[in-house]
């Protein structure tokens, strides 16, 4: 994390706290994953389920299920009628995923599709009007490429590890993430917010149209 550990329990402390589901959840994972730190934070599961609730999407897209945590802290705060779709590339992680949203009042809305990423997006239909990427991060770029056609004219688009570049040992990781951030920054149709959350997560949006003169 890019935050200092007494700022972030701090944040903790004063975020409302995870349901007993999300707890549940967050617990099997840490004890029972290789490497627990994929799973999203508390704070930044609930600055997820606050989008969730402010965005009112119909459709979610996840890109990077993991355990399904991240999954459920949008599930918990979506809107009847609205479903997410969310892709795992590692079948047993993928299995385990699935087992924690089969036990959610959420399994009816949670699809997990398993398999590159790149390959089911190339078979999914839009629009999504909230997309949360948290996966492979030298491929953030191509899978940025791949949802903006997939999203709403008022979609949002929440990319995880925005920061990660600063923090990780991984020379090549670094440099993809902020080639990623390069990327963003750069173009004129896109609109962008960095946040020092976690390991920095950023909320992109398209940018509005110029308007027109008589």
């Amino acid at each position: 994390m890019i935050v200092r550990p007494k700022i972030e329990l701090y944040a903790e402390e004063h975020t409302s706290p995870p349901s007993p589901l999300l707890a549940k959840v967050a617990a099997a994972t840490r004890s029972t994953m290789e490497r627990p730190e994929m799973m999203i934070g508390a704070v930044e599961g609930a600055l997820l389920a606050m989008l969730v609730a402010m965005v009112r999407p119909r459709r979610i897209l996840e890109i990077g299920t993991f355990t399904g945590y991240s999954a459920l802290c949008m599930a918990e705060a979506m809107p009847t009628g609205c479903r997410i779709v969310t892709l795992e590339a590692d079948a047993p992680t993928a299995a385990i995923a699935r087992t924690h949203i089969a036990a959610s009042p959420y399994a009816d809305r949670v699809e997990v599709r398993e398999g590159l990423a790149l390959d089911t997006l190339a078979e999914l239909g839009g629009p999504f009007e909230l997309v949360f990427l948290d996966a492979d991060r030298p491929s953030y770029i191509t899978y940025l490429d791949a949802v903006l056609p997939l999203l709403g004219e008022q979609g949002f688009i929440v990319v995880d590890n925005a920061l990660q570049f600063a923090i990780t040992p991984d020379p090549e990781e670094a440099a993809a993430v902020h080639a990623f951030n390069a990327h963003v920054a750069s173009r004129a149709d896109l609109v962008q917010v960095m946040l020092t959350i976690r390991a920095g997560v950023t909320v992109i949006r398209r940018a509005c149209p110029e308007p027109t003169t008589r």
